[in-house]
C-alpha cells in the first residue's frame, strides 16, 4: 500500500540523508497519477498501482503532502519546518503566539 500523505516525510528523510533523488522519483510518479486519480488517500497492490478500495478521493492531506514534498525539494531550506528526532536541539522556526485572543 502506498500512502500519498506521507510524501512529505519521504522528501524530508531523503533530503536529510543526502539522497533527494529518491523523493524526486517518488514525486515524478505521484505527479503522473495523483491528479488523474483525483488525489486519493492511498494506492493498493504490491506496486501501488491501483487506487485503494476504501480510498477517499480529493483528500486535502494527500494534496498537502505532495505540496510540502515539492516545496522541500524545490528549496531544501524549508526542511526546517519538519522537526525530526535528531533535530531537537534546533530552535523552532515558528513560535506559538503569546496572545490570549483568537
Amino acid at each position: 500500500m502506498v500512502v500519498t500523505v506521507l510524501l512529505w516525510l519521504l522528501a524530508a528523510a531523503s533530503i536529510k540523508t543526502g539522497r533527494p533523488q529518491i523523493a524526486r522519483r517518488a514525486l515524478n510518479i505521484a505527479e503522473s497519477k495523483l491528479l488523474k486519480d483525483n488525489w486519493p488517500e492511498y494506492y493498493d497492490g504490491t506496486t501501488g498501482r491501483y487506487v485503494g478500495k476504501q480510498a477517499r478521493k480529493f483528500q486535502t492531506w494527500s494534496i498537502a503532502g505532495y505540496l510540502s514534498a515539492r516545496m522541500m525539494l524545490d528549496d531544501p531550506s524549508h526542511l526546517g519546518l519538519v522537526a525530526l528526532e535528531e533535530d531537537k536541539h534546533l530552535q523552532p522556526l515558528l513560535k506559538r503566539s503569546t496572545s490570549s485572543t483568537f
